[in-house]
């Protein structure tokens, strides 16, 4: 039992380096990146860059990891999501949809297209949820 799981322990970090260098990873998180920065130096939308910066860290290591909600989240961030989904959210999923669908027509990019569907919900709603690692 223990190789099994060290063997997806593997799995996921060669997908993860895939992911990185080929599956669109390190592009995904600079974009992210630049908008948490932007949303920092506009001070108001401090809350949006923090997601902006958790969505960074998910799409640099998508494998492995899932999107919870995080306890104690309120009014304020369900609020605020619909805030996101108004100004960024809608395109950001769209765009990790479109992106999926793309890399779901070879068979090479099915786990990448996977990990985009998977940054969908996090890109359209991310606000009171938290990145942990998979079970």
């Amino acid at each position: 039992m223990a190789s099994v799981a060290h063997a997806g322990r593997v799995i996921r970090f060669v997908l993860n380096v895939l992911w990185l260098i080929f599956g669109g990873g390190i592009v995904l998180a600079v974009g992210y990146g630049i908008a948490a920065l932007i949303c920092f130096v506009l001070v108001i939308t401090i809350p949006f860059g923090v997601a902006s910066l958790r969505l960074a860290v998910y799409s640099l290591w998508p494998f492995g990891r899932t999107l919870v909600p995080r306890p104690g989240a309120g009014v304020g961030s369900g609020l605020a999501n619909i805030l996101w989904v108004v100004l960024a959210g809608w395109w950001l999923a769209l765009s990790h949809i479109v992106a999926g669908v793309a890399l779901c027509v070879t068979i090479i990019g099915i786990p990448f297209g996977v990990a985009n569907f998977k940054l969908v919900p996090a890109a359209f709603w991310p606000l009171g949820r938290e990145v942990v690692e998979a079970p």
